[in-house]
Order: C-alpha cells, then structure tokens, then sequence
C-alpha cells in the first residue's frame, strides 16, 4: 500500500493577512470571486475583499452563510454560484461554512480559498467535508481530490473570536496525536486512502507536544486579545497541523464516537472540539493506556477548559439506551473505530464511554 501526505497549497497565517489576499490569488483562480460568510462577520470582511478584489480588477459577489453543511445547503449555493459565473469559492467564517465552500469547489471543479474566523477545527486545510442532514444528525463524510488552494489565516480576527472556539480547536487537535498513533499500530489506511507517512504521523504528534507547552499560555493570550507567540503557535496547531496530522496520519475511535454522539439532541449545540476531547479520553480508556497518560489529557482538559466527563456538557440524565445506539453507531463497518489495533465491539464502545465519563467525573475529586 502506497504511504499518501495530502495538504493545502498554500497556507498564510499572521495578524492582517486578510487584507493582502489579492496578493496571494493566482490568476489560474480567475476574476470572479463567489464568497459564502459567516453572518457574524460579514460586515466586516465584504468591504475588505471588495477593496482587494478592485486592487486586482476581480469582481466579488458575497453570501451570507445560514443552515447545516447538508446536501440542500451546498446545492443552494452552487446554484447562486453558478448564476454569478463565479471561478473561485471562498468560505469565511466557521467549519460549516467552510466545509460547504470546499463542498461547492469540490463539485463544480472550481479552486477553493477558506478564510476560518476563529482557530476551532482543523477543517480549513483539510480535503475532507463532513456533511449534516437539515436537522444537525450526521449525514456522510465528502472526500474531495484536492486540499484548499489558498489557506489565509488572520490572527487578528482570530484573536477577536470566542475564547472558548479556541479551546474547541485545542480538544479537535489533542485528538490527533492519539488518533494517529493507533492507525499507524494498526497499520490501517490514513484519510487519503493511504498509510500514514513518517511526516503525517510526527506532524500528529507534534499537534499533543505543542498544545501542552503552549495551551494555557495561548488561551490567557485570548482572554486579553492579544496574539502572542504561543497564541500564534495554538492557532498553527489547531488549523495547520492538526489537519495534515489527521488526514495524513489517520483517524481512531475519537472522531468515530464524535458522529455517534449526534443522536444525543441534549449535545447538538456542543463544539465539535468539545466532544472530540471527551471522546478521546474514551478512546484512552478503551486502550487500556497508562495512569500517567491518561491523567496528562484529564488535567490539560481541565487547566484550558475541555469537558472530561458528560455533566460538563450539562448532560445530567444520561440514557444509557441512547448511550448504546451512539455506541451501535459507531461501530459500523468502515468507521474508523476499527482502526485500532485490537477487535472493538458495540458493548466494548458502551463500556468505554460509560467508565470514561465515571473517570472525569472522580477526577474531580482528586
């Protein structure tokens, strides 16, 4: 089997990178940008990239972004698209918005720039969608051909968002060192359809090494609106290196369990980064790993502020019938919960979502 890295073709981060896009679209893109935003910020961006678009004789036409990453909505935009003769897709904003953009550059064949508005996901960089159903359950993943073209990364809109959209990265790309690891022990296929390459497995790692150097430093860095190194350092982590890391490097029980735990209607609203963190402690307790390992994730959750446990969730009463159909869920054939190195099972799932959640919940009281 072919060992595959697939990455964006380019990738600039640093605070006012926006206002220089015109300075990184190449002409093979074309002069007619089709731009899907974030409501949240679309009073801001609009006239920034009308006044780059101008600077390079381009014309921009902008969309405010509203629905779930569906079928419907990518459709709905393609269609508008379409009728602009649009030649570059732009999404700015967050990971649906984002994910649709590369969706609509996907199956119309058109180059794809993503502008994230907050470092929350690794979903920027990477050649993967994750389609919803309208009502938020998961629908499919969407593997496109190509990464991003152009991934433009300005930390001082990032450094504006949510506080708590950074800690949501900062859970996505914990997951990634774990995750990457089992596949390779495994020998299983990466998210490219190849085995993990040395590259794709160390940038992985890196990911859990510079997250426990830098985490805390980079969300006080936030919490007083200013990027600092280490704010800088997270943002590359959660964007950059944690999509390399989990395409190239591959997925486990984490990401797996994630889309399991879209039947639980009391977690539709939590951050994808939110849950990922608990699902890798899970992950940690299916593996058996060592007490040392397992309370490094639990305290680093709890010193930047990731759920260990489902009441963190405001998940009180728990069903422990539902709690099976997520577990039944998850170990579909193709999920990448059989990417770990031993035999899994639905009740294996169940058991190490059960004991994880008793875990967090003592730690606690430690």
């Amino acid at each position: 089997m072919s060992k595959i890295l697939k990455s964006p073709s380019k990738y600039v981060q640093g605070p006012g990178v926006l206002n220089e896009i015109d300075l990184h679209l190449v002409e093979s893109m074309g002069k007619h940008l089709f731009a899907i935003i974030d409501p949240a910020v679309i009073d801001a961006v609009e006239p920034m990239l009308e006044n780059c678009a101008k600077e390079k004789g381009l014309t921009v036409h902008c969309e405010k972004y509203y629905g779930e990453c569906s079928r419907n909505t990518v459709n709905r935009y393609m269609a508008i698209a379409k009728e602009k003769n649009s030649t570059v897709v732009l999404g700015i904003g967050g990971g649906k918005t984002m994910d649709t953009a590369k969706a609509i550059g996907h199956l119309s064949g058109m180059p794809m720039v993503i502008v994230p508005t907050a470092a929350s996901t690794d979903a920027p960089c990477s050649s993967t969608s994750v389609l919803y159903h309208d009502d938020g359950e998961f629908d499919d993943w969407l593997f496109l051909e190509a990464n991003p073209n152009l991934v433009l990364v300005d930390t001082d809109i990032i450094v504006k968002a949510p506080v708590k959209l950074l800690v949501a990265g900062m859970g996505d790309a914990m997951s990634t060192h774990f995750e990457a690891r089992v596949c390779r022990a495994s020998g299983k296929n990466n998210q490219v359809k190849g085995t993990p390459t040395i590259a794709g497995t160390a940038l992985a790692s890196k990911c859990w090494e510079i997250l426990q150097r830098d985490g805390v430093r980079a969300k006080i860095a936030a919490e007083a609106g200013v990027v600092t190194p280490a704010f800088e350092s997270i943002v590359e982590v959660n964007t950059l290196l944690s999509s390399i890391g989990f395409e190239s490097g591959g997925l486990g029980a984490a990401h797996a369990i994630q889309k399991g735990f879209t039947l639980i209607p009391e977690l539709h609203k939590a951050y994808h980064g939110n849950i990922v963190a608990f699902c890798t402690i899970t992950q940690l307790v299916m593996e058996n790993v060592a007490d040392e390992e397992l309370n490094s994730v639990l305290q680093f959750c709890v010193d930047v502020g990731l759920p260990i446990c489902f009441a963190d969730f405001g998940y009180h009463e728990i069903d422990h019938d539902l709690l099976w159909e997520v577990a039944d869920k998850t170990n579909k054939v193709g999920r990448t919960i059989h990417n770990l190195p031993f035999s899994v099972t639905t009740k294996l799932i169940y058991e190490g979502l059960v004991a994880a959640n008793a875990i967090g919940t003592a730690f606690y009281k430690k």
